[in-house]
C-alpha cells in the first residue's frame, strides 16, 4: 500500500513485535504495514517478528528454521524462533512471551533511532524495554493492542495475584515509554487511571481497514461455500481464542435449528478454542466452521456473508478494539455486536449505526437480532451504508500513517 510519505526527516527504527505478515488477522497487518510505512520515507527499518502461527496457534510449516532474515517492502525482516503454546493460557502463554522476547534481545537491534514495541505479546516487550533503556539512547514507543492486565481481570484467565503481577509490569513498560499508541480513547482513560501513565505520553491512533474490497460474484461465493440462497449467513471471522466467547455463537445455532430458523452461523479462522466449539456443534447443522482464508477469499466470504459477527465474551469491556470490525465496515455488510453494551466495541457499534447490539452471552438475543434483519432489508441496507460511511471517515490508513508520522516527528524532535 502506498501512503502519503510525511515522516520529516529518515530515521533508523526498530519494531518489536510477536506477530507480522502474512498473519493475515489480528496484530500482524497492521504491525507491517506500518513498518512498510516508514521504510517507504527512505528511512531504515528492521523488524524483529516471530514466525508465522497465528491464528491457529501452530507454525505455518511453509517457513523453516531457528532465525530467518529477509527484505519485506523495503523493511529488513528478522524473524526468530519461540515456543508456540496451544492453547495461549496462562503459564503457557507467559514461557512462550519470555522465550520470544529473550530470542528478540538477541538479535541485533541495529542502532535504532527509533524502537517500537508492540504489546501483546507485553511480557516480552518488558525484557525489550530494559534492554534498550540498559544499552540504547533510541526513543521508545509502545503501542498498545490490547490491554494485557485489563484481559486478564476481563477473562478470568489467571489468578488475582497474577493479574495485580501483569499490572505491575504493563504499568512499568509504558511510563517508561516516550510515547504510548492506543487504539481507542477508552483504552487512554485506562492507561491513566490504572497503570499510570502521563495523558500527554499517550496518542490515540484508531487501527485502520487493511484489506481492499473488489466487486466478487456474490452467488458463486455463496455456492462455493454451500450457502444456499435461503440461508441468511451470519458469518464470524478471525481467532477463535477466550476472549470470543464463541459457545454462545453455537448455542444461538443450536436455537435455530431447533426453531427451523433460516439463520446460519459460520466462523470462519482457527484458534485454540476451535475443536472444542466442533465437539459443542456436534451435527448442528445451523453452524459451519471454514478454515483461515487467503486475502481475496477472505474478503469474498465477508461480502457474501448476509451478515457479520463481533462476538465477546461476558465482562469483556475496554481490553482491546477487535481488529475485524474496520475489516467489517469496509465489506459494507451490516454488522451485529453481541457484547457488553457499556464497552469499546458497544461505543463503536453505536457512533456508526453499522447494526445492532445485544448482551453477550445471551444466544436467544443474537439470534432475535440476526432474524429480525434478516426480516428487514431497508435496515440491514441502512446499517450496511452506515458502517461503510464510518470506516471513510474515521478508518482510513492513510489518516492513521499521518498520525504515526506526526508521533515519531515528535519524539525524534524534528
Amino acid at each position: 500500500m502506498n501512503y502519503p510519505q510525511r515522516v520529516n526527516h529518515p530515521v533508523r527504527m526498530t519494531v518489536l513485535g510477536l506477530n507480522y505478515s502474512p498473519e493475515p488477522t489480528g496484530i500482524a497487518p497492521y504491525t507491517a504495514a506500518f513498518a512498510q510505512h516508514v521504510a517507504s520515507t527512505d528511512s531504515s527499518v528492521t523488524a524483529v517478528a516471530g514466525f508465522p502461527h497465528y491464528p491457529q496457534w501452530k507454525r505455518n510449516p511453509e517457513f523453516r528454521g531457528f532465525r530467518s532474515r529477509s527484505m519485506d517492502l523495503g523493511v529488513d525482516l528478522r524473524r526468530v524462533s519461540h515456543w508456540i503454546p496451544n492453547p495461549p493460557r496462562g503459564a503457557r502463554r507467559l514461557l512462550s512471551e519470555l522465550t520470544f522476547g529473550l530470542h528478540q534481545v538477541l538479535s541485533g537491534w541495529s542502532r535504532p533511532d527509533v524502537t517500537v514495541m508492540v504489546s501483546p505479546a507485553m511480557f516480552s516487550s518488558a525484557i525489550c524495554m530494559a534492554r534498550s533503556l540498559a544499552f540504547s539512547r533510541s526513543k521508545r514507543i509502545v503501542w498498545v493492542q490490547d490491554l494485557y492486565s485489563q484481559g486478564m481481570a476481563e477473562t478470568g484467565e489467571g489468578s488475582g495475584l497474577a493479574t495485580r503481577v501483569a499490572g505491575v509490569v504493563e504499568g512499568w513498560l509504558l511510563r517508561r515509554a516516550d510515547a504510548v499508541v492506543a487504539i481507542h480513547p477508552a483504552m487512554a482513560d485506562r492507561m491513566v487511571s490504572d497503570l499510570g501513565v502521563e495523558r500527554h505520553r499517550i496518542h490515540v491512533v484508531p487501527n485502520w481497514s487493511h484489506i481492499t474490497v473488489e466487486a466478487v460474484d456474490v452467488a458463486k461465493v455463496r455456492a462455493s461455500h454451500g450457502w444456499s440462497p435461503q440461508d441468511y449467513i451470519v458469518l464470524h471471522a478471525g481467532n477463535m481464542g477466550s476472549k470470543q466467547g464463541l459457545s454462545n455463537v453455537v448455542d444461538a445455532a443450536l436455537v435455530a435449528q431447533e426453531r427451523g430458523s433460516n439463520v446460519k452461523f459460520v466462523l470462519l479462522g482457527d484458534g485454540a478454542d476451535r475443536s472444542r466449539l466442533e465437539a459443542l456443534a456436534g451435527n448442528c447443522t445451523h453452524v459451519a466452521f471454514i478454515d483461515p482464508l487467503p486475502g481475496d477469499g477472505f474478503t469474498a466470504a465477508l461480502q457474501a456473508a448476509d451478515a457479520l459477527l463481533v462476538n465477546e465474551l461476558p465482562r469483556v469491556k475496554e481490553m482491546a478494539v477487535p481488529s475485524k470490525l474496520t475489516s467489517y465496515f469496509a465489506a459494507h455488510r451490516p454488522v451485529i455486536a453481541a457484547t457488553e453494551p457499556t464497552g469499546i466495541v458497544a461505543s463503536i457499534m453505536q457512533s456508526s449505526g453499522a447494526g445492532p447490539v445485544v448482551q453477550g452471552g445471551e444466544p436467544e438475543q443474537l439470534l432475535a437480532a440476526a432474524e429480525q434483519l434478516s426480516s428487514k432489508s431497508s435496515a440491514s441496507n441502512q446499517a450496511a451504508a452506515a458502517g461503510y460511511a464510518y470506516f471513510e471517515e474515521n478508518l482510513s490508513a492513510e489518516g492513521a500513517m499521518r498520525s504515526f508520522d506526526a508521533i515519531l516527528s515528535s519524539v525524534t524532535g524534528q
